[in-house]
């Protein structure tokens, strides 16, 4: 199974579990309110958000994962194109780390 699919299938669980916020300002709200455990970006992010969402993420104490996934990609999957994910749930976000950084090692 590949790598985008692994994400991907991972992220339909864990949305149907009600544990992912999709899009920027959504994000950034739950950041600070301390209920989010990793947050996933679209390969495709701009520069701009990315570095804003690092700053957030840093503030709070979360990891930012680059997937291999676009957003429009993304946007199939979740009814709606995002490029930023919080997921809500610390098993699921150990479970993304984990695949991600498997990604970093092939690389």
């Amino acid at each position: 199974m590949s790598l985008n699919q692994k994400i991907i299938n991972l992220l339909t669980i864990c949305t149907r579990a009600g544990k992912t916020v999709i899009g920027f300002d959504a994000v950034c709200a739950e950041l600070k309110l301390k209920k989010v455990f990793c947050v996933l970006l679209a390969s495709d992010i701009s520069p701009k958000t990315k570095k804003e969402i690092d700053f957030y993420c840093e503030k709070a104490g979360v990891n930012a994962l680059m997937t291999p996934i676009e957003k429009e990609e993304y946007g199939k999957y979740l009814g709606k194109q995002a490029a930023v994910i919080a997921v809500c749930d610390k098993g699921f976000a150990d479970k993304f780390r984990s695949i991600v950084s498997q990604e970093e090692i092939l690389k």
